[in-house]
C-alpha cells in the first residue's frame, strides 16, 4: 500500500490544501494530513483547532487521516509506515525552500521520498498567511477557505480584538 504524509501547519486550512489533498488522495492508497504543532510559528489556531477544522472539510475523504504531530517529519514518517511525503508548489519562489527541505528529509531519512504537487491554477495565489491577513482586516475570504473556516476565523479575530491583542503580524 501507498501511502503519504502531507504536512503543513494549516493555519488555517484552505482551499488550495483541499485541492492538493484531493489529488493526493487519487494518487494514493492512504493520505496522512500531518497538521504540524509548529509552535515557533505562533499559529492563530491551536493544534487541537487545525485538526477538528481538517477533519470538518476533508471529512468526506475516504482514504485519508489526519492527525497533529510535534517531531520529527522523518519520525512521523516512520510512524506511519508511509513512502514520503506530498509538498505543495504554488510559485517558483516555494521552489528553493521546498527543494531544501527534500534534501534535509532525504539525509536525515534516505528512503523517504518527497513528491511535490502543484494546485489547481486558481488556487495558486492563495496562502494561509494571506487569508489570515485578509481577516484581520474584517476581508472577505470566503472564495479562499470553506465557510466553516471563514466562520472559524471570524470568531478568532473577534476574540482577539476584544482581548486587545494586535490581530496579525505577517511572517
Amino acid at each position: 500500500m501507498k501511502r503519504v504524509v502531507y504536512p503543513g501547519t494549516f493555519d488555517p486550512i484552505t482551499n488550495g490544501h483541499i485541492d492538493l489533498v484531493q489529488r493526493a488522495a487519487k494518487l494514493f492508497d492512504s493520505v496522512v494530513i500531518a497538521v504540524a504543532a509548529s509552535s515557533r510559528k505562533q499559529p492563530l489556531f491551536t493544534i487541537d483547532e487545525r485538526v477538528a477544522l481538517a477533519h470538518e472539510v476533508l471529512g468526506h475523504i475516504d482514504n485519508i487521516e489526519i492527525c497533529g504531530f510535534d517531531c520529527l517529519l522523518k519520525d512521523l514518517v516512520e510512524e506511519k509506515q508511509a513512502y514520503g511525503v506530498v509538498r505543495g508548489l504554488r510559485a517558483v519562489s516555494d521552489f528553493e525552500y521546498e527543494f531544501q527541505l527534500a534534501n534535509m528529509n532525504r539525509a536525515l531519512a534516505p528512503s523517504m521520498e518527497s513528491l511535490f504537487l502543484t494546485p489547481a491554477e486558481h488556487l495558486s495565489y492563495i496562502s494561509s498567511s494571506l487569508v489570515k491577513e485578509i481577516a484581520s482586516l474584517n476581508g472577505d475570504v470566503s472564495k479562499f477557505v470553506p465557510s466553516l473556516v471563514k466562520d472559524a476565523l471570524q470568531e478568532k479575530y473577534q476574540l482577539v480584538g476584544k482581548k486587545g491583542v494586535k490581530p496579525f503580524a505577517p511572517e
